[in-house]
């Protein structure tokens, strides 16, 4: 059965669009559900579904989870007012957030209520509050650290991370050089030091304080940064999304036009298993193709395939949109199309595309995807990208969740929107 699928086959829900060079129009008969704010349309999602923004101007939230109680965290890149970490309560549980609290003074990205206790990463490490039996944080001020001192060089340094239930803490360490490249020489670094301490995923224990980098081990390598990452406990593995290398034109212009580097590469879906490579700085992988190209600082001339074994990805989406976040739906509230199937929120858009932001689905049959993606959730932008005069960017969705209801949470790190969509 062929895993991958590439952007040749994505299908745009609630609409009949064609792509020249890319894509087959794929109709669909379902209408779009949209967001309002002044009669202005914003956010765009299949008939059936209600969008609603819970919450704004929260600064720069990045990823969110919901604790058993429905209480909503939100983690800060960029402190607001001193703090980092967001709590949305509906203390009358009539659907309305009607407090606010913030704590923690670290930025960072991850964040994940688990079992007892509620987990953030900063841009350095991992640490955790203890929630009482109301699922509620019992000491906002003194947080327990898991693990610290993994490397900042202030470059793709999010310290997203996902927990299975063997207490293994999974953290992603993405590299500050986009290709491994040496800045004297140009070259690809051979080998690449970077793998040394970046660019993989490294396992600690979530149960153990006071841990330093040396403590943990190198559990995938060869990914240059990977901001989506979740347990998925269907299959009882670890799923990530990875962000591809640029600069092919800006750097090879003998090799690739400018056209290709906004085609290259694929931004991909993987599953990992421990000891996997996914061939960063290597190689990377062409969407159109569908093939694994060696790179070129390492030889490549942007038609030599790699043959080195690395693992394929299981989705390969098109280039530059940067997916930041991952999860796999579980609940019962929607259509029974998304149950065990994967969200993504793309971070970013694709010039030549002229798509992006947005959150995408990828349907999934006993635990590998069994359908083309489609885009779920569109037009946090605002506006058509294809015609930007004039426009300002409104939202970009970055962190998912999933409710204790089965409604699907996404928050947005340039507006500062929390937005709940149920069916």
């Amino acid at each position: 059965m062929k895993l991958i699928r590439s952007i040749k086959n994505l299908c745009l829900v609630g609409a009949a669009i064609t792509f020249t060079s890319f894509f087959v129009g794929c109709k669909s008969e379902t209408k779009p559900a949209v967001k309002t704010v002044n009669n202005e349309t914003i956010l765009k999602a299949q008939d059936g579904f209600s969008v609603e923004e819970i919450a704004k101007d929260l600064g720069a939230v990045r990823h969110l989870t919901i604790s058993k109680n429905g209480d909503i965290y939100a983690n800060r890149s960029v402190l607001k007012d001193g703090k980092a970490i967001v709590l949305l309560k509906d203390t009358d549980k009539d659907g309305t957030i009607d407090e606010q609290q913030y704590f923690a003074d670290v930025p960072g990205t991850g964040i994940l209520a688990k079992d007892n206790y509620l987990y953030a990463s900063s841009n350095t490490g991992v640490f955790r509050y203890k929630l009482n039996d109301a699922h509620e944080v019992i000491d906002t001020n003194t947080p327990e650290k898991i693990v610290d001192g993994l490397i900042d060089m202030g470059a793709d340094n999010a310290k997203p991370f996902a927990i299975d239930n063997n207490d293994n803490l999974y953290v992603t360490i993405g590299s500050w050089n986009d290709a491994c490249r040496d800045n004297d020489a140009g070259a690809g670094m051979m080998p690449c030091a970077i793998l040394d301490s970046a660019g993989g995923i490294w396992k600690f224990k979530a149960d153990e304080l006071n841990q330093s980098f040396a403590d943990g081990s190198r559990y995938v390598t060869g990914i240059k940064n990977a901001v989506g990452i979740t347990w998925n406990f269907k299959t009882n593995s670890l799923f990530a999304t990875d962000h591809g290398r640029g600069g092919l034109h800006n750097f090879y212009p003998e090799l690739y036009t400018q056209k290709q580097d906004g085609e290259l590469p694929a931004e991909t879906l993987y599953e990992l298993k421990e000891g996997d490579n996914t061939g960063w700085p290597k190689t990377y992988y062409d969407p159109i193709k569908n093939k694994r190209m060696l790179a070129p600082e390492y030889g490549g001339d942007g038609e030599q395939t790699s043959e080195e074994g690395f693992i394929n990805p299981l989705v390969a989406f098109p280039a530059h949109l940067g997916p930041n976040d991952l999860l796999f739906y579980t609940g019962d509230m929607f259509p029974e199309k998304y149950k065990d199937g994967a969200f993504i929120a793309f971070h970013n858009q694709s010039s030549e595309l002229k798509k992006g932001f947005f959150v995408a689905f990828v349907p999934f049959k006993n635990g590998k995807p069994s359908g083309d993606w489609e885009i779920f959730l569109d037009n946090f932008a605002g506006f058509d990208l294809a015609n930007p005069t004039d426009a300002t960017l409104q939202h970009r969705p970055c962190g998912l969740a999933q409710g204790p209801d089965g409604a699907l949470y996404v928050c947005d790190d340039f507006g500062g929107s929390i937005f709940k969509i149920t069916y």
